[in-house]
This record gives structure tokens, sequence and C-alpha cells, in this order.
């Protein structure tokens, strides 16, 4: 790694693609299903929105309040939904993250053109919750990649459309994870 800037830009293109599969996932056939695709594109895109190297682009001071306000409302409707279903809870978890993230960005600005100056903001957080949110999302990681694990084929190819494809959304939801995982460590 030569620094940030390189790193940032594939968190970037990771939750970018990401949140277009998600995207693509919206089109299913089964409504909670598309319901969740569409809580997981929003996490996407402003992952990577949020990755985006200050070197490139340093948003206005009003873009961070506006994170939080969009994840908050993000949460309440995660929490309103977890009544439901169970796998609601980590979408409740993964927009309080970010709302936490958001705050800490916002509450600690760095120079224009230091490293990381738009996503790393070194000991911004409050190190117990970074700590639990980051114990949480490894956890989740490790549990997600023991679930890509194939399972043995049913009898006969069926054929599944892109958006219904519960493998690949597993791995997009592992992918947001890791990139959870490592926009926490730079808090």
């Amino acid at each position: 790694m030569h620094g940030p800037t390189s790193p940032g830009w594939l968190l970037v293109a990771l939750c970018a693609a990401t949140g277009a599969y998600c995207l693509l996932r919206m089109r299913s056939s089964v409504e909670e299903q598309r319901r969740a695709a569409g809580g997981e594109a929003l996490m996407g895109f402003g992952m990577a929105a949020m990755a985006v190297p200050g070197e490139a682009f340093s948003p206005p001071a009003w873009t961070w309040p506006l994170y939080a306000a969009v994840f908050g409302a993000a949460a309440l409707r995660a929490l309103w939904a977890a009544r439901g279903s169970p796998h609601h809870l980590h979408h409740l978890v993964g927009s309080a993250a970010m709302v936490y993230m958001a705050v800490a960005m916002s509450a600690s600005p760095a120079s224009p053109g230091s490293p990381g100056s738009h996503h790393a903001h070194g000991g911004t957080g409050v190190p117990l919750l970074t700590g639990v949110l980051l114990l949480y999302f490894t956890g989740y990681v490790l549990i997600g990649g023991v679930r890509l694990v194939p399972a043995p084929a049913a009898a006969g190819p069926r054929t599944v459309r892109w958006g219904d494809r519960p493998e690949l959304a597993r791995a997009c939801r592992l992918s947001m994870g890791i990139a959870m995982v490592a926009m926490l460590l730079t808090l």
C-alpha cells in the first residue's frame, strides 16, 4: 500500500459495486428481498461516498449531518422492520454504525490534503463504541464467510435470476461487512 489513497479507491469501488448489485436485487419477485436489497443499496452507496479519499474530494461541512440524518432514518426504518424479520437487526446495527461514523467525522475536521483527511481522522471515535462495532462486524464477516461455503447441490438444475441468487446476496453482505471493518479501523 502506498498511503490511504489506493485503499480508499478500492473501498469505493467495492462498495459501489455492492450497491449496484443490490439495486439489481431490487427487481426480485420476492417483496422482502426487494426491501432488504433497497436498504443494502443505500448502505453500499453511502459507504462508497464516505470512503472517497480526501485528496480527491473534501465534502462541505453540512455533508456529515446529512449523512447522519439519512442513516438515522434508515436505522428507524430497520428498527420498525425488525419486528417481522431478525435480519433487519443487522441493518439497524449497520445504519447506526454509519450514523456514528458520520458524527465522528463531523466532530473532528482534518486538514485538507492530509492522508485520509476525508475518511480517517485517527482517534475521533469513542474507543469503546468503535471496539464493540469492530467486534460485531468482524464476527459478522467471519460467519458470513463460512456461509459462503457451497452446500451440496440440489437435484436438477434450476434457473435463478441474478437478483434472486442467495449466494451473491451473501457475498454482497460480506463485502459490505469487510468494508465496514475497514472504515471503523480508521476511526
